[in-house]
């Protein structure tokens, strides 16, 4: 199944430079105009032991078989994996999937998030770690997509995710997007933004940060419900959502 084009897969590029000889870097644009420079490939390349407290609290409610998504380089397949559980990976970067095979991972495969179905197995647990519960895109695609990984889940199957709370913020400009965004008829964190890295851009894409309260509301009525909630000193947190 076809991912980004090689001009497009900028964060493939900076992951695979990174991967190679160390170096790398992401930009990230949104569509009023703001850059800001990202963290870098290192963090997605990061051992447990370097985790954050509250990926390693909710980490632990892992069970049976795997799938994550956004699997980026592979740094929870590969914990997992050697934890025993059966694993498998996806990622629209064909870069990415590129670094997690020679880093050992077998199943991870070149595929969107809007692509998941059940044709990718029936799995025990879902990881959506590294701010990926953002993938979900909008309101209305998380609750169809929800739908659909509870069809592709077994009965007591547990969603792993991670988001930021856009409102934890002191920037002035995060505020006015949140603004620009509520007139457009979006959620306040729906970001549209693209990834630069050398000559390579991503095409325009959404990407959805919500505070634990918006989370709330996503889920109700799609059978999923939040069973622990793990907050950080900053505006990251995690979250253990189990099927009702």
């Amino acid at each position: 199944m076809p991912g980004l084009s090689d001009h497009e897969d900028a964060q493939g590029h900076a992951i695979w430079d990174f991967y190679r000889n160390g170096s790398g870097y992401e930009i990230f644009e949104t569509d009023n105009g703001f850059i800001m420079a990202g963290g870098g490939p290192s963090e997605y390349f990061a051992d447990y032991d370097s985790w954050p407290v509250y990926e390693k609290r909710a980490i632990r409610y892992s069970r049976g078989r795997i799938l994550d998504i956004g699997c980026g380089p592979g740094r929870c397949l590969l914990y997992l994996k050697n934890k025993g559980h059966d694993v498998t990976g996806i990622d629209n970067s064909p870069l990415i999937v590129k670094v997690c095979q020679k880093r050992g991972l077998k199943k991870v495969y070149v595929r969107p998030i809007t692509r998941i179905n059940r044709d990718l197995g029936i799995f025990d647990t879902a990881i959506m770690f590294g701010n990926n519960f953002g993938l979900f895109g909008s309101f209305k695609r998380a609750r169809w997509l929800l739908r659909k990984m509870y069809q592709m889940t077994s009965e007591k199957a547990r969603l792993i995710v991670e988001s930021r709370d856009p409102y934890n913020t002191d920037i002035p400009e995060h505020f006015e997007y949140h603004k620009y965004n509520r007139k457009r008829g979006r959620m306040g964190g729906q970001l549209r933004l693209r990834v630069r890295y050398k000559t390579f851009i991503s095409p325009w894409f959404d990407y959805l940060l919500v505070s634990p309260d918006e989370m709330r509301q996503i889920l109700d009525g799609t059978g999923w419900a939040i069973k622990h909630l793990y907050p950080s000193p900053r505006s990251i947190y995690t979250a253990v959502i189990e099927k009702e």
